[in-house]
Formats: structure tokens, sequence, C-alpha cells
């Protein structure tokens, strides 16, 4: 839910790409999420308060939940959150866990949350590069939409397809 939470702030911040990598070193006991978007980034200012729950971009309610719950999850799992952002550049969202921290949530349906992202955002470019100790899982649209040509990336039968893609190459990654 974080993850897709971030995401949908990176593409209110006019983001054409967004890297998510996803670091399950389970030898040292550390899962990282990074969140790299090319948007709009933020001012100094809005770095230093976005993480209070009171403070949202939004127009259609007063507070933004997303990045605050997402660094007390971290928090209560021996983590953090940290933020790095350039006006008109972008921003990168770091956070980590302690891997096998009891209170650490799962990861979820992250073929749920990829395909949810491109059926409603088919210019949108995504590289998420998921990683499980020494073995690694690319998927990166900008591939996809140049061997599709003029097919649109959200028709029902190419989502099918990545669906598909997507969970079998995360079976293999857990393999």
């Amino acid at each position: 839910m974080h993850i897709l939470d971030i995401i949908q702030n990176s593409i209110k911040a006019k983001a054409e790409l967004i890297q998510l990598l996803i670091d399950e070193d389970i030898k040292n006991d550390k899962l990282l999420i990074k969140i790299i978007d090319d948007g709009c980034g933020m001012s100094e200012e809005l770095q230093k308060r976005v993480l209070d729950p009171f403070v949202t971009s939004r127009t259609t309610r007063k507070v933004g939940l997303g990045l605050s719950l997402f660094q007390q999850a971290a928090k209560q799992c021996e983590g953090d959150l940290k933020i790095e952002s350039t006006l008109g550049e972008g921003t990168v969202i770091t956070v980590d866990f302690k891997y096998s921290h009891i209170d650490r949530a799962p990861l979820g349906d992250l073929v749920g949350t990829i395909i949810t992202i491109l059926s409603v955002n088919p210019d949108l470019d995504l590289l998420y590069r998921h990683l499980i100790n020494d073995n690694e899982f690319i998927f990166d649209t900008r591939i996809i939409k140049e061997e599709l040509e003029d097919v649109q990336i959200n028709l029902p039968e190419i989502l099918s397809w990545l669906e598909s893609y997507l969970t079998e190459g995360l079976e293999d990654l857990r393999r």
C-alpha cells in the first residue's frame, strides 16, 4: 500500500519515469525500498515539512499520511525513511527495514500494484528492479513499449500478459 501511495505522489508530481527498487538482502537482514522519480521535485521547505501528516499538496483533503505512515512503519522495524529532492529534477524516497523484524509488514501484492499503475497510466515509464540476495528481476516498460510499437500497454490482453510475466519473474526470483 505504501509503495502504491508513493508512486501516486510521483505521478502527481508529473514524473515520466519512476524507478522502483526493492532489495531483499536476507543475508544481512535488510530490506531496502527506493522510489526514484523525475517529477517536479520538492522545495527544501516542503522536504522539511512533508513527513508531518498534516502537510499535503492535495486539495481534496487536509492530511497527507503516505510518507509519514511509511516512515513510521520503517522506524517500528529499526529502519527509517529518507527523502532527497531537487526542485524541477525529481525525488528519491529511500526506506529501509530490518528484514526479520516481527513488525515488518509483508511487501504485499507487487504484481497487482504494478498492473494497477500501468492500467491507468499507460504513458508512464516504470523501471522495477527487485533483488533477493544475489538474484535479480528487472521489468522495464520502456523495453516493452519498444516491442509493442504503437500498441497501448494498458490493453487488457497486454496487462494480462504482463501480469503473468511479472508473477513468473517474481516466482523465479524467490526460488
